[in-house]
């Protein structure tokens, strides 16, 4: 098919050629198939995505490499760190990635298409396009996805979920603050995908020693510093009093959640105390108050939900 003159039909060949050999390093093969259909490039990126080529989405060519997996921890720590942490065991905003159950596909494939295209919705990004870290091509994905297989632990949780679940709705008093599908209280974190996201010990830490980290508060896990669960007690000028957790705060004005889980906005200058700590609304449950087995038998149902 002619477009224009010979000279200009070969000048917009050639870029679109340049184009499909850049993008092919980043991007895998049903992307590049995608936008073809939208911009006309198809039977050009075919010539160079070929049934039977080694394509970015379908297999690991590092699977098994040790050195491989050093280099993808470099480009972990560069890019994926901020959120996921050092070592891949959670970051707070980004789940733990040493477990073997992923939230949105397990797969090597899976994980490529989630480092590379990001989740819509969430605060995962699609590959290069944030202030952290670098853009990275198709090869050294699959580093990183070396990486991560060669940190994944295959813990699972020993408890009785049933128990668990009965604990968690009752005796333990778990639904006071915490929710679960759509059910429960709001002065802690929500909790249906929480194992997915942080290892069993992290779960029992957060039990036994809540002070220790505290959870990214209600409404702020998608952005770039989220705010924490911080504790707050508050006293207005007339006297009244009111202890919860910070939703929301800047120089001038405080958003909080009570404790009977009403939400109040105060101006800072009206105030006669406002004391905010990073110490926890979350109870200690030592092992006089929860067992270990108790203890195992909640973190077993967590992962029952969070794995529906």
């Amino acid at each position: 098919m002619m477009r224009g003159t010979d000279e200009g039909f070969w000048e917009e060949w050639m870029v679109e050629l340049a184009v499909a050999l850049a993008v092919r390093e980043v991007f895998p093969a049903s992307r590049l198939l995608r936008w073809a259909r939208v911009f006309g490039l198809a039977a050009l990126i075919c010539m160079f995505v070929a049934p039977g080529a080694n394509l970015a989405e379908e297999k690991n060519p590092f699977a098994g490499d040790a050195k491989a997996a050093k280099l993808g921890e470099s480009q972990f720590r560069i890019n994926c760190a901020f959120c996921h942490g050092l070592g891949a065991r959670g970051g707070g905003r980004g789940p733990d990635l040493t477990r073997a159950q992923k939230k949105h596909g397990s797969a090597d494939e899976d994980l490529y298409r989630t480092i590379n295209e990001g989740v819509p919705g969430t605060a995962m990004p699609a590959n290069g396009t944030t202030s952290q870290g670098v853009g990275m091509t198709a090869e050294e994905i699959w580093e990183v996805i070396t990486y991560i297989r060669s940190v994944e632990k295959k813990t699972t949780a020993t408890g009785d979920r049933a128990k668990g679940d009965a604990l968690f709705h009752g005796a333990a008093g778990c639904t006071t603050c915490h929710i679960i599908s759509g059910k429960g209280g709001r002065l802690g974190p929500e909790l249906t995908s929480i194992a997915a996201a942080r290892s069993l010990d992290s779960l029992i830490e957060s039990v036994r020693n809540p002070n220790r980290r505290l959870a990214w508060g209600l409404i702020e896990s998608t952005k770039e510093f989220p705010q924490e669960y911080l504790s707050v007690d508050v006293e207005t000028a007339d006297g009244q009093k009111f202890s919860g957790v910070v939703l929301n705060e800047d120089n001038f004005s405080l958003q909080m959640l009570d404790m009977g889980q009403r939400i109040h906005l105060f101006e800072k200058s009206k105030l006669k105390s406002c004391v905010i700590s990073r110490e926890s609304r979350m109870p200690e449950y030592d092992k006089s108050t929860l067992s270990d087995k108790e203890l195992e038998d909640i973190v077993a149902y967590l992962v029952s939900v969070s794995a529906k």
